[in-house]
C-alpha cells in the first residue's frame, strides 16, 4: 500500500491510499474550517452548514442526495469538528467517482433554501437539547469552556440555541465563501481506488474553483478554571483536564502513552486502584487529545455523590505516584496497546482516509505508519516519567462537576492536593 498526492493548481489537494484485495472504498472532502474558525456571532455555523449541505442542490433533491449513495449500496454522512468538517462516504470501489460526484455537489453548489433552513435549525436544536440532556457529553463541553474560556477553541461546535435561532442563507453563504476556498480542501480516498482517474475527476469538479482569503483562527490560550452544576441526577460526573502538546509536538506520543497507561484500558493505573480495588466508579478513563496549537489531557469519571470526593482525591493521588514509579512494564504495555489500535485501525478504509486527511492537513504530507511506530517505541520509561511529573505539578487546570457534586473537592483544593 503506497500513499499517492496530488495538488491542483488552484490548491485543491488529492490524497489516496490504493488498499489490494479490498472490493470497498472510503473517500470524502475535509476542509479546515471548524467550531474554531468562527467569530462568536457565529457560534455553531459550520455545524448548521454541514447539515444544510445535505439538503439539496441544483442537480438534486434531498432524497435524491441520499438515495443517490444508497441506492449502491452506500453510505454518506458528515461531521464537524473544532479544526475540520468532513462530508465522506463509503461505497463499492466501482462507485467511487459517483460518492465524489455526490460530494462534490454538496459542497460546491448546496441550495440553502430558507424553507429548509428553518426545518434544519429545529433538527440542530433538538440535537443541542438531546445533548443537554446526556451528562456525560455536555460535561466535555463545559470542561472545554473552562480549558479555553472566552475563544473560539472553547465554544460549543453545535452552538447556542439563541443563534442557532438567528442563523439566515446569507450567513451560511458568507461562511462557505470565508472558509471553503479550494486550498483549504482535502480530497482523501483509501481502499479499491485509482489515484489517475480521482485526479481527473477532482480536477473536472474543483479545478476552477477559488483559492479562500488566509485561513485565520485565534490562538489557543490554556486558562482552566472550574465550573460546577449541581442536578439530581443518578451520577456525579467529574472531568479534569491539563494542557498537553499540540500534534506537532515530539511529546505527543509521550503524552498518548502516559493517557494509555493511567487510563486506556482495564489494566491501566486508575481502572485499577478507582475501580477494581475501591469499587469507586463504573466508568474512568483518560484520553489525549490535540489540536493544531495545544492540547489536552483529560481524566474523566463516574461515580455516586458519596464517592465523589475520595474519587477525585485518589484521581490526583495516582498522578503523583505515576511521576514516581511509572514502571517499563507499563510503558511497555502502553506501546503495545498504541502501536496495535494504529495497525488495526487502519485495516478500515475509512480510518486510512480519515487519517490522511488529517496528517495531510497537520504536515501536509502523510507520514508512514513506520515512522509512527518508531516514534512510539522511541519514548523510553525517564520520559514517560517526566511526563508524568509535569502533569502532575504543572499550573493550571480545569474542573468540570455535573449531577449531585456538593461534596466534591474545588479545584483549588485539587491542586493543593497535586502540589502537596
Amino acid at each position: 500500500m503506497s500513499v499517492t498526492t496530488t495538488t491542483l493548481a488552484n490548491g485543491f489537494r488529492i490524497v489516496t491510499e490504493h488498499m489490494p484485495g479490498l472490493q470497498s472504498a472510503s473517500v470524502g472532502i475535509w476542509i479546515t474550517a471548524g467550531g474554531r474558525n468562527e467569530r462568536s456571532d457565529q457560534n455553531g455555523i459550520a455545524h448548521f452548514l454541514e447539515h444544510m449541505a445535505f439538503k439539496g442542490t441544483q442537480r438534486r433533491s434531498a432524497l435524491q442526495i441520499a438515495e443517490a449513495i444508497e441506492d449502491v449500496g452506500g453510505y454518506i454522512n458528515a461531521y464537524t469538528s473544532r479544526e475540520a468538517t468532513a462530508y465522506y462516504a463509503r461505497v463499492l470501489g466501482e462507485d467511487v467517482s459517483l460518492a465524489i460526484d455526490v460530494i462534490g455537489d454538496i459542497l460546491r453548489d448546496p441550495l440553502l433554501e430558507q424553507t429548509e433552513i428553518e426545518l434544519e435549525r429545529h433538527v440542530i436544536l433538538q440535537e443541542i437539547g438531546q445533548a443537554l440532556d446526556t451528562p456525560d457529553d455536555v460535561i466535555f463541553d463545559w470542561l472545554q469552556e473552562r480549558a479555553y474560556p472566552d475563544q473560539p477553541l472553547g465554544r460549543t461546535i453545535l452552538g447556542l440555541p439563541e443563534q442557532v435561532r438567528s442563523f439566515s442563507q446569507d450567513h451560511l453563504r458568507d461562511f462557505i465563501a470565508e472558509h471553503y476556498g479550494a486550498d483549504r480542501m482535502i480530497l482523501a480516498a483509501a481502499g479499491a481506488v485509482d489515484h489517475a482517474k480521482i485526479v481527473r475527476q477532482a480536477e473536472a469538479l474543483f479545478g476552477d474553483m477559488a483559492a479562500g482569503p488566509p485561513a485565520t483562527a485565534e490562538t489557543a490560550r490554556f486558562s482552566g478554571g472550574e465550573i460546577r452544576r449541581e442536578k439530581l441526577l443518578e451520577q456525579a460526573h467529574f472531568a479534569l483536564a491539563f494542557e498537553g502538546p499540540d500534534f506537532r509536538d515530539p511529546m505527543i506520543y509521550t503524552a498518548q502513552i502516559y493517557a494509555n497507561a493511567l487510563g486506556g484500558g482495564m489494566s491501566s493505573r486508575l481502572f485499577q486502584e478507582v475501580r477494581e480495588k475501591r469499587g469507586l466508579c463504573y466508568t474512568i478513563f483518560a484520553q489525549s487529545g490535540a489540536y493544531s496549537d495545544t492540547g489536552l489531557m483529560t481524566i474523566y469519571a463516574g461515580t455516586s455523590d458519596e464517592q465523589i470526593a475520595d474519587l477525585a482525591q485518589l484521581t490526583i493521588d495516582e498522578m503523583r505516584r505515576a511521576a514516581d514509579d511509572m514502571s517499563q512494564a507499563e510503558l511497555a504495555r502502553a506501546r503495545a496497546q498504541m502501536k496495535a489500535g494504529l495497525l488495526i485501525g487502519l485495516e478500515s478504509p475509512s480510518n486510512r482516509a480519515e487519517r490522511l486527511a488529517r496528517m495531510t492537513q497537520i504536515w501536509n504530507r502523510v507520514p508512514g505508519i513506520d515512522e509512527i511506530v518508531a516514534r512510539i517505541d522511541g519514548v523510553d520509561v525517564s520520559e514517560l516519567r517526566d511526563f508524568a511529573e509535569h502533569m502532575a505539578s504543572k499550573a493550571g487546570a480545569a474542573l468540570a462537576l455535573y449531577g449531585p457534586v456538593a461534596d466534591a473537592p474545588t479545584l483549588e483544593a485539587l491542586n493543593e492536593r497535586r502540589a502537596a
